[in-house]
């Protein structure tokens, strides 16, 4: 018999094949399956069906209003999705949990931590959940306020099976006495084989707790085995503090998240500071495992390797995100390696199985401290290669100068400050300085995407904030108010500010002042114990000193006769709040631009482009180029050769083209996208989604969820 031409058969198997009623056939259905896109953190999507060729075409397919916003601004949404199997898990602005169909937004179940076994106030911020099944099990965990939940991930009950009954408290297994103690954990653990390995965030001035690694059984929620940031006698470190600080220091905790190398059994955690943050006349030493990047065995818990970008930390120089997992070729060869993102605007690259840099890192002399009883480290260390992503000095002409007011604004307050130009290791003084990047980066919490060709895409804001310390006073009189006085300068001044007035400043503070028209005592008394918005819970101050607060907060005249003592602030000094160099017009003090996009070529150790992110037209000439704009949450790249990202205080959404970092399509979101997006795949169709949850540097509060696609 003669064969049918090959062209025939095809075309006879394409009929065969054809559905049925003009459906479109089902394609594979790709999920984001864990915070950051995964174990590695690298935010990569292999997804390609958006493009540069097509990016200009998506359109908005769904909304979900999660509920919740605070319409005075104070909530948040800091939630990178999950989305397993065609399901997106999300949070809510007061930390509900919710599972949605992800092709649609259709709404499946919520969970509310304020009605659930161990009630939380739901109130914080939430950056991501963790997954884990086997068989027909399958649970999220998340934590809201110091609790830890397993959720069943089909019907979002809490699975009682879990620690008490659905939750462990991470207050407990410490090894010390922190039950009142202020911890929580905003960004999520991750699994490995049967262990969620957890981190915390803490308290940085009063209340200190130790930021203790911990890997909790998934099923029974048992601490499996604990890593101690600030070592114990007998391990490793301990010489790096004073003797016995493991029972009163606080601080060296992984509040960003974990990478893990689940083929090595490895898991890399960074660390943050030691607290208080800018005075360390009580922890004289370098302070491991604070500021590291730490390499555990993911199975022990045991140390593998450390490596410490900052010694006896004064600037709160936490490594803000999970290292990323790369493979570079360095010098001809193929090296897999870890790269850390830092504040300061650097990348760090450090081989994955022994943590030695990949390029050359100085330690070289800094400027001592000039505080009574401070021993600021006498040498840092400084990154050769890659350059930073972020720039690293001011001077006097990067004043802005688009108003005479504005620049007679910023000269003044350049002109008090004493100690310039600009060091990155210029420590914390009683005269102003400026710390640039500012407390929040250079890079932050949204970390930084990563493709497999080894190029690094981070986002960056380019804010000073002004640093000051002062002269800690005891209260002058026996007026309750003025010793609420001291209690609100040691525990509220960072946030509200020394006059009480708050602000985008201070991070969307409310304001303080005329308190007592808008609340009584009890309702301030709750709100400080219990905590509101993103506000922590102040539960650790004493009848004694909260009574003193309140005294001061409602301008009470009540002379104090109890006799009661309020705990001494135990520094010489105290800080003077977390300043941002705003200018009066609402904008940076400084120049443009005020926030940045950066490809890392990690292989070379080079930057390939750089271009502003955000923009804001009304502080510029219509001829100027754009602003940037400070910026939270970090980017996404995919195989389509496209970059996604929000971040900005602009309130937009953008795509750009990884390869040259041209702008290729953006839209206005209902709310600030503070948070890093979720790409996935249903049924063959790709989506993006970010959560609009504003709140943050002056913004409106949103709830939403919002999903793009291709018409």
């Amino acid at each position: 018999m003669r064969s049918l031409p090959l062209l025939f058969l095809l075309g006879l198997l394409l009929v065969a094949c054809r559905p049925e009623s003009g459906e479109l056939p089902s394609g594979p259905t790709v999920d984001w399956p864990g915070y950051q896109g995964g174990p590695d953190a690298n935010q990569f999507s292999t997804l390609n069906e958006i493009n540069t060729d097509n990016a200009a075409q998506l359109t908005r397919v769904w909304e979900y209003a999660s509920t919740g916003a605070d319409t005075s601004g104070r909530t948040q949404i800091q939630c990178n999705p999950l989305v397993i199997d065609g399901i997106l898990y999300g949070t809510s602005p007061r930390l509900q949990v919710f599972a949605l169909n992800a092709a649609s937004g259709e709404e499946l179940w919520t969970f509310d931590p304020s009605s659930a076994e161990g009630a939380t106030s739901g109130m914080g911020v939430n950056r991501g959940l963790a997954y884990w099944s086997e068989g027909e099990a399958k649970r999220v965990f998340y934590s809201s306020g110091p609790l830890l939940y397993a959720l069943d991930a089909v019907t979002g009950k809490p699975d009682t099976a879990f620690g008490k009954g659905g939750y462990v408290d991470l207050h407990d297994g410490l090894e010390r006495p922190v039950e009142n103690l202020f911890i929580n954990s905003n960004s999520p653990g991750r699994v490995y084989k049967d262990k969620l390995i957890m981190g915390s965030r803490v308290s940085e001035n009063t209340g200190p707790v130790p930021g203790h690694i911990r890997a909790f059984n998934v099923r029974t929620g048992e601490i499996e085995w604990i890593f101690h940031t600030i070592p114990h006698p007998g391990e490793y470190g301990y010489d790096t503090w004073p003797e016995n600080a493991w029972l009163s220091s606080g601080g060296a905790n992984a509040w960003s998240g974990f990478t893990v190398d689940e083929e090595r059994g490895i898991v890399f955690a960074p660390t943050g500071s030691a607290s208080f943050d800018f005075y360390g006349g009580d922890r004289e030493g370098d302070n491991l495992f604070a500021n590291c990047v730490l390499a555990l065995n993911a199975d022990t818990g045991e140390r593998i390797w450390h490596f410490q970008s900052v010694h006896h930390d004064l600037w709160d120089r936490d490594h803000p995100a999970p290292p990323n997992l790369v493979t570079v070729t360095h010098e001809g060869k193929k090296i897999d390696a870890v790269a850390q993102i830092t504040k300061a605007g650097f990348v760090i690259l450090l081989d994955r199985e022994t943590g030695e840099p990949l390029f050359p890192i100085e330690e070289r002399p800094v400027p001592a401290s000039t505080l009574q009883g401070e021993k600021a480290s006498p040498t840092q260390p400084y990154i050769t290669a890659p350059p930073p992503f972020s720039r690293q000095t001011i001077t006097e002409a990067d004043l802005a100068n688009r108003s005479q007011e504005v620049y007679d604004y910023a000269k003044s307050v350049w002109d008090e400050a004493q100690l310039q130009p600009v060091d990155a290791y210029t420590p914390p003084a009683t005269t102003s300085t400026f710390l640039f990047p500012g407390f929040d980066g250079g890079g932050e919490w949204g970390g930084a995407a990563v493709d497999p060709d080894g190029i690094l895409y981070v986002n960056s804001s380019e804010m000073p904030w002004v640093v000051k310390m002062l002269p800690y006073e005891a209260p002058e009189n026996q007026l309750l108010a003025s010793k609420g006085k001291q209690v609100y300068d040691v525990a509220c001044i960072a946030c509200h500010g020394p006059d009480l007035k708050g602000g985008a400043i201070y991070g969307n503070a409310p304001s303080l002042v005329g308190l007592k028209e808008r609340l009584d005592r009890d309702a301030v008394v709750k709100v400080i114990r219990e905590g509101r918005g993103i506000m922590p819970s102040f539960a650790s101050l004493s009848d004694a000193e909260l009574s003193a607060l309140t005294a001061f907060l409602l301008e009470s005249d009540e002379v104090d006769e109890s006799g009661k003592k309020i705990r001494l602030w135990p520094y010489p000094y105290r800080f003077n709040g977390y300043n941002r160099f705003y200018a009066p017009d609402g904008f940076p003090a400084i120049t443009p631009p005020w926030g940045q996009l950066t490809a890392v070529d990690l292989n070379e150790g080079s930057i390939k482009w750089q271009v502003t992110l955000g923009d804001f037209p009304e502080a510029r000439a219509a001829d100027d180029p754009p602003t940037g704009a400070e910026n939270y949450g970090g980017p996404v790249v995919t195989a389509g050769n496209v970059i996604f990202i929000a971040a900005t205080a602009d309130e937009k959404f953008r795509v750009f083209d990884k390869r040259d970092g041209k702008l290729l399509w953006e839209t206005d979101l209902p709310a600030a996208g503070y948070a890093t997006p979720a790409t996935y795949a249903v049924d063959g169709k790709q989506y993006v989604v970010i959560a609009c949850g504003g709140g943050k540097l002056g913004t409106d509060s949103g709830d939403k969820y919002v999903a793009f696609a291709l018409p």
